[in-house]
């Protein structure tokens, strides 16, 4: 067994900037994302909020580039240049001038317990009030309706669950981990996840990283603009209702899903009982959000992503 890494060592400050009761968000790429909702929500978050690195974490302890590669540039066959997965934290504010942090990066795949003690020990250094993960997960929710929210804490008090006395056993994420820690640390600690509709789970869903960034509001009183993600959402939903209604069964299965949907919202039934969407109806959707997103990717010699793309 490998020795204990103390935590101190898992990272480096590289400014202290004067932050006011900053709310932490999280965000790991690896770990459960329908949609790339947390993913495209909190590289947004970071455009808007003009956050800036304060910390970084070092990788070579954390991770296991076999899992996390490097990737290679390559411009005319010459190795231009090399990309180091990351593990960093951010500062920036919010449309009402509030501070936020973002940790951000590859979920890591050694010494969970140093890196959380680690981010805790970030967390208390800044005087963070209140942390908040960022998810998505697959649902059976058609993509006419808004998407739900849910909330999931160690504290009672926090807790929104959308399917009532559900009592579940699933592998745990590094941000459960650290909300753990914090909640013991009397941080107040939750995940906010968005549900996707199940059948296009795999593509960009950028409806799902709206949702999001409203429910922030909510769940931690931090106000960010949407900017380009509204208006990129609505264009994938009225492209879908047009694909959808080219056939007509695939718009009963949606109808299907509606009622359902709607159903539950009132209360006339539980939450048992997925609806199962036909594998072609799902493939089709999942190409259709796919060249979308290629469409809107922008060149990478053109400079950074650009506020509300989906990637």
């Amino acid at each position: 067994m490998s020795p204990a890494i103390d935590p101190e060592q898992l990272y480096r400050v590289l400014r202290t900037p004067d932050v006011v009761d900053p709310v932490l968000l999280v965000h790991f790429d690896g770990w459960v994302d329908a949609g790339r909702g947390a993913r495209t929500a909190i590289r947004h978050i970071s455009n808007v909020t003009g956050a800036e690195k304060l910390a970084e974490f070092d990788t070579e302890s954390l991770l296991d580039y076999r899992a996390h590669r490097p990737t290679l540039h390559i411009v005319n066959g010459i190795n231009a240049d090399i990309d180091w997965p990351v593990i960093e934290l951010a500062a920036g504010r919010d449309s009402d001038d509030r501070d936020v942090l973002i940790l951000s990066g590859s979920e890591p795949d050694h010494n969970w317990r140093s890196f959380v003690e680690a981010v805790v020990g970030l967390g208390k250094r800044f005087g963070v009030r209140r942390l908040v993960s960022l998810g998505a997960y697959p649902a059976a929710v058609p993509h006419t309706r808004s998407t739900r929210l849910t909330i999931t804490s160690p504290t009672p008090e926090l807790v929104r669950a959308n399917q009532a006395g559900a009592t579940l056993e699933v592998p745990a994420g590094m941000a459960a981990a650290i909300e753990a820690a914090f909640t013991s640390a009397g941080i107040a600690s939750l995940s906010l996840w968005a549900q996707v509709p199940h059948y296009i789970a795999a593509a960009p869903y950028p409806a799902a990283a709206l949702s999001l960034i409203e429910g922030l509001d909510d769940a931690a009183g931090i106000s960010i603009d949407g900017g380009d993600l509204s208006e990129h959402a609505l264009t994938i939903r009225n492209q879908l209702d047009a694909l959808i209604a080219e056939d007509e069964d695939h718009a009963q299965t949606i109808a299907q899903l509606e009622r359902h949907h709607d159903e539950f919202d009132s209360g006339g039934i539980s939450a048992e009982g997925t609806l199962a969407i036909s594998e072609e109806l799902g493939a089709q959707f999942e190409r259709f959000l796919r060249d979308q997103d290629d469409a809107a990717t922008p060149d990478p010699s053109e400079g950074d992503v650009v506020d509300g793309d989906p990637e």
